[in-house]
């Protein structure tokens, strides 16, 4: 059996961190649904930019859209949505049959608006309508501004994938925001079935600190912050309060495991997805990692409900001067300017392709 389906099997579901106009007219999503159990995709700014500046597959679309009027934000989006729309429609069957636990992608607001609360309500409500697929999250950074239009944008039915979380208190914060949202809708007599994910990352912690501590702690601190984040969600599943939200009918915010790709050269391709093998969670991984796990993947233990070594692991980072909790922010705060950057490139790629192509059809 194929490491892929083992943790399928288990209750994990893996999704593909990457879209592309390629990767779906050459059949090679559709391969990776029916051989390696892949039931949902992510994307990000970051992705979308490389797609788009790797070749020439998104110019036709850009001619058209630039010659319809459409520039900047607004063209990207219809770029965007039209790859999302096609992978959602192909994930649709699992996304029927499971009733809504498998089967998502995501679409990302502009990461301009991190800090602004009112503008990611708006932009989060834009993109739920013009996606008009029920399986499409709309992805909200779980940053300070982010949180209450997490909150507002569950209360208004748009299915939200949490985004840049580090830590168990960022996690925590997240899981108030759409609970907050979910017995809001409740008081209000309407559907509590609004479904979430949390995005926690985690390579981006051991190249934070890969020079900063001893050489037996390296590529160890992303998973300790895992499964510290692993034991709070477990605890909140089991707890009263969701559990009064589950009679009522509401599903559960998943915990969905982000930035798996193992970042160094001398680890292990599968590192983080061997050890964040869990139950009632998603991963989401490149491309090269998901091949290499259905290759030579080996999946062993199952993480601990209660999070295992991980305080014992934390407290060996302490000694070593790291502070995981300003870490966390700083994490986050980067990882906010990392996705401005990389949406600032793409609309620029944009622009240059537009103007390039204009000119050679004069």
């Amino acid at each position: 059996m194929k490491p892929t389906r083992q943790l399928y099997d288990l209750g994990q579901r893996l999704w593909l961190d990457n879209i592309s106009r390629e990767l779906l007219d050459s059949g090679t999503l559709l391969k990776y649904i029916d051989n390696y159990s892949v039931t949902g995709l992510t994307s990000n700014p970051t992705i979308f930019d490389g797609a788009i500046g790797g070749g020439a597959s998104y110019d036709a679309g850009i001619v058209a859209k630039a010659g319809a009027g459409l520039s900047g934000e607004a063209l990207f989006v219809e770029l965007a949505l039209e790859d999302l729309q096609r992978a959602a429609d192909l994930f649709r069957p699992a996304f029927n049959a499971s009733y809504h636990t498998d089967g998502w992608v995501s679409m990302e607001v502009s990461p301009l608006l991190a800090g602004d609360t009112a503008g990611s309500i708006k932009a989060g409500m834009q993109i739920h309508q013009q996606a008009a697929r029920p399986n499409l999250f709309v992805k909200i950074p779980g940053t300070p501004a982010g949180l209450p239009a997490i909150e507002e944008l569950i209360f208004a039915g748009v299915p939200i994938n949490v985004t840049l979380l580090f830590s168990r208190e960022q996690y925590v914060a997240a899981a108030e925001a759409y609970l907050r949202g979910i017995e809001r809708r409740i008081a209000a007599g309407l559907d509590p079935r609004v479904d979430s994910v949390a995005s926690l990352f985690v390579s981006r912690w051991d190249v934070a600190v890969k020079d900063k501590v001893p050489a037996e702690l390296r590529n160890t601190l992303g998973i300790a912050i895992c499964r510290r984040t692993y034991r709070a969600y477990r605890e909140r599943l089991a707890a009263p309060r969701w559990q009064k939200l589950v009679a009522a009918g509401a599903y559960p915010q998943r915990l969905l495991w982000a930035s798996t790709g193992t970042k160094d050269p001398d680890a292990s391709a599968t590192l983080y997805v061997e050890a964040l093998a869990a139950p009632d969670t998603i991963n989401t991984m490149p491309e090269k990692t998901l091949i290499a796990l259905a290759e030579h993947g080996r999946i062993g233990g199952v993480m601990a409900d209660d999070g295992g070594d991980a305080e014992l692991v934390l407290a060996h980072f302490a000694q070593a001067g790291i502070d995981v909790d300003a870490l966390a922010l700083q994490l986050q705060q980067e990882g906010a300017r990392a996705f401005v950057k990389s949406w600032q490139q793409l609309l620029q790629r944009i622009a240059d392709k537009s103007a390039v192509l204009a000119a050679s059809a004069r």
